[in-house]
């Protein structure tokens, strides 16, 4: 298969300027500059089928169609690098390798939607990568692709870098962009959304490190070329951080529809040490969990996973070998999301420190008669009833790890113990 976003990883001096024109970087948005108008561009990018890679997997072009063209406030343009996701690495290495793709995709989404101030919104803990991504911008600006009338064009784009202070929940965009105006990071209310209302209350799109990255392929090659790869809803590839009980974990950069099965036993190698698989979570910690007997028929596409009752997400596949306590991994979930809650939303704030309490119990052998029921019910009230898709995040893998292994949980409770050897 032909990389498209791990083309230059593997290259010396994949992060400077000089490999990465050297290797056609930046003559997408000189085409662009050249001869096509922002409505084309977002046309190129509908035709493309390019779904968003942060976890929602809307449709791009669409995205960037919302956004109002005779508004007389400012338009921004927001990369989120806020990667926080539990067991999600891949934009990590996209902007440790290549930060070069991320800024020229940046910079072609803002002029699609004729934006003159954009901004990198990088998580706080990410402090090498934001040195590699300052440096790259300062090199783009010396040489043109930023600042005032780029490459005589009678453009202006000012790209700025930002980091966060480390809370997950400002990977929810409108947290990110509460945090980005100064304010606690706090998600908003939708209605009404972004594209209208976003930052300082203008018309603004964000979007994932890794769907900017795709743009200057797509632009360069051709939306055609990027549709006929994947499948018919689930276009182009996908990368996908692998981590746990895996021979080869890494990030993986895997063609829509790619059977996830063969994927964890040839591409990644399989459980090592002689173990069985027991579980996987295919797109970061919060998305359900699924058992080893279910992902025979399981693609590595929006719809297959869905179908399969967990999701895409973020592409952070997370392997376990039966020597694991999914007890203990259920709670060190729940605990994760009771920290990182925000606490604006009472079934979120009130509802994460009961399930990572009920597990705690649980797995400490004071479990009692009632207590997965209960975890169950919390569950279904968090589902659905906050702000942001936070309490989503928190609540399906609660609900999952008990509805796929009911047996070894109910064996904590009776017997006051692990039961995994």
């Amino acid at each position: 298969m032909e990389k498209v976003l791990l083309r230059n990883i593997d290259v010396p001096d994949s992060h400077t300027l000089a490999v990465y024109k050297s290797r056609g970087g930046y003559r997408a948005f000189e085409q662009v500059l050249r001869g096509m108008s922002p409505e084309k561009l977002i046309e190129e990018v509908k035709a493309s089928g390019l779904r968003g890679r942060g976890g929602a997997g809307f449709p791009t072009g669409m995205k960037w169609s919302f956004v109002p063209k005779d508004s007389p406030k400012p338009k921004y343009v927001i990369c989120n690098a806020d990667e926080s996701e539990p067991g999600t690495f891949k934009d990590r290495l996209l902007i440790e390798k290549d930060p070069h793709a991320v800024i020229e995709g940046t910079i072609l989404a803002a002029y699609a939607i004729q934006s003159h101030t954009a901004f990198i919104y990088i998580r706080g803990e990410l402090v090498f990568g934001s040195k590699v991504l300052q440096g790259a911008i300062d090199e783009a600006a010396q040489a043109g692709y930023l600042g005032k009338n780029i490459l005589g064009s009678g453009y202006d784009l000012e790209l700025i870098l930002h980091r966060g202070a480390g809370a997950y929940i400002c990977g929810e965009e409108t947290g990110l962009l509460s945090s980005l105006e100064g304010g606690r990071g706090w998600p908003k209310v939708k209605p009404p959304f972004p594209a209208t209302h976003g930052l300082f209350g203008c018309p603004t799109v964000v979007n994932n490190v890794e769907t900017l990255a795709t743009l200057p392929w797509i632009i360069d090659q051709g939306a055609a070329r990027y549709a006929a790869i994947g499948t018919e809803k689930s276009k182009g590839t996908k990368l996908f951080s692998v981590s746990g009980h895996i021979r080869k974990p890494g990030v993986y950069e895997v063609e829509m529809g790619y059977p996830f099965k063969r994927f964890l036993e040839e591409d990644c190698g399989g459980v090592p040490n002689g173990r069985k698989l027991k579980g996987v979570i295919p797109g970061g910690s919060s998305m359900p969990v699924l058992r080893a007997d279910e992902l025979e028929p399981v693609r590595m596409d929006y719809e297959s996973m869905q179908a399969a009752g967990s999701m895409l997400g973020s592409g952070g596949v997370i392997v376990m070998d039966d020597s694991t306590c999914m007890v203990q991994a259920a709670w060190n979930v729940a605990r994760f999301y009771a920290h990182e809650s925000c606490g604006q939303c009472t079934p979120c704030r009130e509802g994460c420190h009961w399930m990572e309490k009920i597990f705690r119990r649980i797995e400490s052998g004071e479990g009692e008669k009632g207590d997965l029921d209960l975890v169950l019910n919390i569950s279904g009230n968090i589902t659905g009833n906050t702000i942001c898709p936070f309490g989503d995040a928190a609540a399906w893998p609660a609900a999952a790890f008990i509805k796929k292994y009911r047996a070894e949980f109910e064996a904590h409770i009776t017997q006051k113990r692990c039961v995994v050897i």
